[in-house]
């Protein structure tokens, strides 16, 4: 069960990341991935410098204070070694002969102490610790008790063996209170054939063993002090009155049985402690580190890096924001030109710039939209051809309506014996054929057009026994406009069979022609029976109408005739155009036809709105 949970998440974080990446733009894609990956290379080195960085760190820290706690076990060793010299010089000078008494020994220890500012005093002492002779002479206090001295008792234990005393206040002599390092060493001489036990005490100050050891410095805050090997003594430390005192403690145990370096915690803070042994003295040299010094170089180091990642952080962002905006913009351009196609601009075309992938992309592009247009051109040619011929075929369909209709009150007034009439009837016939032929045009101007519904209601009336009366009136400047022609003669058939016909008294058919703005508008109103609305909603729709009723369905074939016109309009000059209708019952009905207000003749070419 838990596991089946498990995998859900997963799938669900994996399904959220998707979409995420799915509604994501390719330059933001980009941008973060890049940085993102730029990030991680940036920390991954930075993590591995830093660790590099902290053994290394380490390492110096332990050579650097092994070796500066080597060179003090070296100044020592060399300065012990100066002082063996010394007590070799003295005994070649002094106990030779056991000649201590004789006055140019003490002008040679004159010397010897002028040349060496760290000899405080030089003493020579029998084995009872009386005193044989001393430079600079200087009487020994009776308190002294130099048998019970702990330098004294060193020499005679182990005689030839230089040792060395803590340090300690000189408490040999009256007046003198200097802090010395007593160093002794037990003799045996010959003295008038005899041999004799003496000890040489030589005593130095202090201050030069001060300052071999306080000149080492390790960091700010760590220092070296010195132990006695035998007793575990502290005969050095910076701070030597606070050890006496008892307000300082150093781990000499731990220094005593260790060698090399190793770790404690004072105070709560790590120390690293190196441990060398002056061998010629009996002496340990410790150092003392402080790690939080070390700690400090790395947090150092941590802001620096911390710094570093954080200046190619923004370096990288800005370089990849700049990538990826060169990247993603070929492919935004080809965005917008998808949309301009989308609109229906089929002009564009894309620049063959960029990537290689987006080259190829954009080529074939250019190509899919050199085939659309070829396409659109070949359905272009296709719809024109199609919509001439049926423009052709409609105007078939009124010429041979409108004959029959002609021809059949014609042949109603041969048999009422009207010649008059007949003669005016064929005479507007003839004249209005002649107008619909125009020599094969579709177009004809205003005036031809109107023409042709004069000689058409002069037929009508004559048809119709004086049953109504027209008017033609028109502006004078839409005379010389062009129309299609046979637009108004179906009309004004319509007005007289459904409108004009079926009044008791005298009807009116008005014809007009003017101009709004940019529009031809030519208008066909009678005053006769008029239509209901139903009727009106109908009039126009394709086919033929449902509703016996309806004036454009009514017999005589007008119907078929009006919707031709509006569809040849349409077809001509675009869906904008065409025919309207408002009427009223009993009032009458009024036909407005708009076509654009065009001056000049422009062939049979057919029109797209």
């Amino acid at each position: 069960m838990k596991s089946g949970c498990l995998s859900l998440l997963r799938h669900l974080g994996l399904q959220r990341w998707r979409d995420q990446l799915r509604t994501s733009s390719i330059q933001s894609i980009i941008m973060w991935s890049f940085s993102l990956c730029l990030l991680l290379i940036v920390m991954l080195a930075a993590v591995l410098l830093y660790n590099k960085f902290s053994r290394t760190a380490e390492e110096n820290v332990l050579l650097g204070t092994s070796q500066i706690v080597d060179q003090v076990g070296y100044n020592l060793e060399d300065y012990v070694d100066g002082m063996a010299q010394l007590y070799r010089t003295i005994e070649q000078h002094m106990l030779v002969g056991a000649s201590w008494d004789d006055e140019k020994v003490a002008e040679q220890l004159d010397i010897l102490m002028s040349s060496r500012d760290d000899v405080v005093s030089i003493a020579l002492f029998d084995e009872q610790g009386e005193l044989l002779r001393n430079h600079p002479a200087a009487p020994v206090r009776p308190s002294a008790r130099v048998s019970a001295q702990s330098w004294f008792h060193s020499a005679m234990r182990v005689s030839n063996h230089l040792s060395f005393s803590l340090p300690h206040v000189q408490n040999l002599y009256d007046g003198t209170y200097k802090w010395v390092v007593s160093m002794s060493k037990g003799l045996t001489i010959e003295k008038e054939g005899k041999p004799m036990n003496v000890v040489l005490l030589v005593d130095i100050n202090f201050k030069k063993i001060d300052e071999l050891s306080s000149r080492i410095s390790l960091g700010k805050r760590g220092y070296v002090y010195i132990i006695d090997e035998g007793a575990g003594n502290i005969v050095y430390h910076p701070q030597q009155q606070l050890i006496y005192m008892g307000l300082r403690n150093e781990n000499v145990e731990k220094a005593l049985t260790s060698s090399g370096s190793y770790m404690d915690k004072v105070d709560g803070v790590k120390r690293l402690n190196t441990v060398r042994s002056v061998y010629n003295i009996g002496w340990k040299v410790v150092g003392v580190a402080y790690l939080d010094e070390m700690m400090t170089t790395r947090e150092e180091m941590n802001r620096y890096l911390i710094q570093v990642v954080v200046i190619v952080l923004v370096l990288s962002i800005l370089i990849s924001m700049l990538l990826a905006s060169m990247l993603a913009r070929p492919i935004r351009r080809m965005g917008a030109t998808m949309k301009a196609v989308e609109r229906g601009d089929f002009d564009v075309e894309l620049p063959l710039r960029g990537p290689l992938e987006v080259v190829q992309l954009s080529s074939r592009f250019n190509l899919m939209l050199d085939k659309i247009r070829g396409l659109m051109r070949q359905i272009i040619v296709e719809q024109e051809s199609k919509r001439k011929y049926e423009l052709e075929a409609l105007q078939a369909q009124i010429n041979p309506h409108f004959l029959y209709n002609t021809l059949n009150s014609v042949v109603r007034m041969v048999g009422m014996s009207k010649n008059e009439d007949i003669i005016t009837m064929i005479t507007s016939l003839s004249k209005l054929f002649r107008i619909s032929l125009s020599k094969g045009r579709t177009v004809i101007k205003v005036s031809e057009e109107l023409e042709h519904a004069r000689h058409y209601l002069t037929i009508q009336q004559m048809r119709f026994k004086q049953k109504f009366k027209f008017e033609i009136e028109a502006e004078e400047s839409v005379l010389d406009c062009y129309t299609l022609k046979l637009v108004l003669q179906p009309l004004i058939e319509n007005a007289i069979v459904h409108g004009i016909e079926y009044l008791v008294d005298e009807g009116t058919i008005r014809i007009g022609a003017r101009l709004e703005g940019e529009t031809l508008v030519l208008e066909v109103a009678d005053n006769g029976v008029g239509m209901s609305q139903h009727q009106l909603a109908g009039l126009l729709e394709p086919g033929e109408s449902r509703d016996e009723d309806v004036r454009s369905a009514s017999s005589g074939g007008s119907g078929v005739a009006v919707r031709n016109v509006h569809d040849r309009i349409q077809l001509y000059y675009g869906v904008r155009y065409g025919l309207s209708y408002t009427s009223e019952r009993e009032e009458g009905t009024v036909v407005h036809i708009r076509m654009p207000a065009v001056h000049q003749a422009e062939g049979e070419i057919v029109h797209e709105d």
